[in-house]
């Protein structure tokens, strides 16, 4: 069940960003992937083998969590810097770090993780619905834009979207969950997205539901069914 967020949700989300673009996302190997998923009470990268051991980096509440073969090691997230100490061994030699403290709440962290963890599941039963022809992407977590999301529609016949779970962003105070259409043109009371060319439901209407997971599904499908009929 998704909680209403506390007033310190916003910083936390944005030095979180940080976090996840300048340690988590480079610690991951191969050095080229970068693509980070949902972790309980967080997100992270997924385990990944470097110099002979199983490894997974992740934020768990206010701290950032190295694993190497079943052992943890742990550092605040206080700074960049001293986060970093926790996966020295993992960022590239040239690495330069922000001794600039970071916002990070333990508890709005959570919450956070726990929206991820949310969208996660959400996007894997909109992708159980799909076949070949729909060309689904797998849920990621992308440290750029600090989303999870997925690609899913045929291209060519200009049905696909990006349907995701935003933290919020600059233009958005709170979270919210987007279709993004990648080429049709869109228009009406359903595609009601404001500074992009979409729709999307923001966080403070999600939590109201009865059933959190049901109306994400289908504010997910009508868009999608919408984008079918606009298509043929």
């Amino acid at each position: 069940m998704l909680e209403l967020l506390p007033p310190n949700f916003g910083p936390t989300v944005e030095s979180l960003h940080l976090v996840a673009a300048e340690l988590v996302a480079p610690a991951r190997k191969p050095e080229h992937e970068i693509a980070l998923e949902a972790t309980p009470g967080g997100f992270g990268t997924p385990y990944f083998e470097f110099d002979g051991a199983r490894r997974q980096v992740r934020v768990e509440g206010d701290e950032l969590v190295h694993e190497c073969g079943g052992v943890q090691r742990r550092a605040p997230l206080r700074s960049l810097t001293v986060a970093g100490e926790a996966i020295t061994e993992l960022l590239p030699i040239d690495t330069r770090l922000s001794d600039e403290p970071l916002s990070v709440d333990a508890d709005a962290s959570r919450i956070l993780g726990a929206y991820f963890g949310f969208g996660a599941e959400v996007l894997g039963r909109l992708l159980e619905g799909t076949g070949p022809d729909d060309e689904a992407s797998p849920a990621r977590l992308w440290p750029e834009h600090f989303d999870i999301a997925i690609e899913l529609g045929s291209e060519a016949q200009g049905v696909r979207a990006n349907y995701g779970f935003s933290p919020g962003d600059e233009g958005h105070e709170e979270p919210y969950l987007y279709v993004g259409p990648w080429s049709a043109a869109v228009d009406g009371d359903l595609w009601n997205a404001n500074g992009f060319a979409g729709a999307q439901l923001p966080y403070s209407a999600l939590i109201g539901a009865d059933d959190q997971a049901a109306a994400a599904l289908a504010f997910f499908a009508s868009r999608r069914d919408a984008l079918t009929a606009l298509a043929a």
